[in-house]
């Protein structure tokens, strides 16, 4: 077994490690440690195998783990990520001959969450969420039109489908939702959501000049309305907020 027995016991009676470990359920077997703040992900590699991972996400690897940058898909579709918050290129790993770890750090601080594909679901991901994923695994990117302009979020989400392994990130916790019927969430806050759901943009407390209002002075905007019955991630932090509240403090040249 990638992960031994003896270490996940070890994992369980330190309480400090705040690391998640998965068995041979999935086709790569993964630990993903420091969640929720400072998630960081480890591939355990069999011999051959190899994995795709978002352009420079890549913290440490064994020395016999090849790297090698391609644009997944073709240009088209390289070119799709890349207007959905993605690198136009990713790096893709190969264990050569023999097994190794390879070491995933993403840009921000927050967590990281594994979703599995059998080929009959899809998954909805916020533009800058993909960490890494199975080479049988699709990224593309979906123009949210109108829904994402007014939103003030990214006009373009990307549409993971497929069969293996993928992995997401977020600027916070993720907190996973279980939907059945109708649930509304703060754009700034989405992380991922299953393709069946369905969803739309609109602003709280309807459109009108106190709804506008609300918005302005009350921190608070548009919202997207989940219908249906699927998974919804959000994250406990926004990023953009975060960036307005540390402006002040930037250094700046003296005159």
């Amino acid at each position: 077994m990638p992960v031994h027995l003896k270490q996940a016991r070890c994992l369980l009676h330190n309480l400090n490690t705040h690391s998640q470990i998965n068995p041979m359920t999935t086709e790569t077997a993964y630990e993903i440690q420091h969640s929720p703040a400072y998630a960081a992900l480890t591939l355990q590699l069999q011999a051959n195998q190899t994995v795709l991972v978002e352009s420079g996400a890549m913290a440490a690897m064994d020395s016999h783990i090849k790297m090698k940058s391609k644009v997944q898909g073709g240009l088209m579709k390289g070119l799709g990520r890349m207007l959905g918050g993605e690198s136009l290129f990713v790096s893709e790993f190969t264990a050569e001959g023999r097994p190794g770890e390879l070491l995933i750090s993403p840009g921000v601080p927050g967590d990281i969450r594994h979703y599995h594909f059998e080929g009959n679901n899809g998954l909805m991901v916020q533009s800058s969420g993909f960490v890494a994923a199975s080479p049988t695994v699709t990224i593309d990117s979906k123009f949210q039109g109108f829904k994402g302009f007014f939103s003030g979020e990214s006009l373009f989400l990307l549409k993971v489908t497929g069969y293996g392994d993928f992995w997401f990130s977020s600027f916070g916790a993720i907190i996973e939702i279980p939907v059945a019927g109708d649930y509304v969430v703060d754009t700034g806050y989405i992380v991922a959501f299953e393709d069946t759901l369905n969803y739309k943009v609109e602003m709280l407390g309807g459109l009108s000049f106190k709804g506008l209002r609300t918005g302005i002075f009350g921190g608070e905007g548009f919202v997207c309305r989940f219908s249906g019955t699927g998974r919804l991630w959000i994250q406990s932090r926004q990023l953009y907020p975060f960036v307005n509240f540390i402006h002040p403090f930037r250094p700046v040249k003296s005159s």
